[in-house]
């Protein structure tokens, strides 16, 4: 791991620095996390420890060259950093790359990789949950982002405080097809039901 810079260590890149960092970027991404919650709501919601962003895993050595001055690890296994060595092409099991520029001495960004099969996305905890590739990521405010009813889906695990407040931001705002989509994916994921779905079918 790195050890000259703590796991709690954070000054994440700002929305518009992401933006600015990958403009011209020859693959698919997207925004993560509460700050894409945000963007679809329009405003913020709460404060932020990390700024996190999502690429395909088939597209990983793509990022790694883009990143030039940047040093990538890899959280593998989980809960632990190695250096993300170059060229490598992480396997199915290791989904966290945390990233920081070569002069900084906090980390600023998180990674994340998306599972890929054919034209379809799905998720890495029940492989029955999924999508076409090309429509995991939209543009919320001219921003890259995952569609919010993905971002839910994946915060619906943990029900952390930050994800019922991001979970009940997002709500009114969410189409009539985006709240099915989400409430079938949480019966999937969740066959005793799920607290959110009560809300999401009226």
């Amino acid at each position: 791991m790195n050890e000259k810079i703590p796991f709690n260590k954070w000054q994440p890149l700002s929305v518009t620095e992401i933006k600015q960092l990958f403009a011209q970027a020859p693959f698919a991404w997207g925004l993560a996390g509460g700050y894409a919650i945000e963007q679809f709501v329009g405003k913020p919601i709460r404060e932020h420890g990390d700024t996190d962003i999502v690429v395909f895993r088939d597209n990983q050595i793509q990022v790694q060259r883009w990143l030039t001055d940047w040093q990538l690890y890899a959280a593998d296994p989980p809960g632990t950093l190695r250096p993300w060595l170059t060229e490598e092409y992480l396997p199915f099991g290791i989904h966290d790359i945390w990233c920081h520029q070569t002069d900084a001495d906090s980390w600023q960004m998180q990674m994340m990789l998306a599972e890929v099969e054919g034209d379809e996305w799905f998720s890495r905890r029940n492989s029955r949950v999924r999508g076409q590739r090309a429509d995991l990521f939209t543009n919320y405010n001219d921003m890259p982002c995952i569609k919010v009813e993905v971002q839910l889906l994946f915060k619906a695990r943990n029900m952390r405080s930050k994800d019922n407040l991001d979970f009940q931001a997002s709500l009114p705002l969410m189409s009539k097809n985006a709240r099915q989509w989400l409430f079938d994916q949480l019966s999937l994921s969740f066959p005793e039901g799920h607290i959110w779905q009560r809300n999401l079918i009226r």
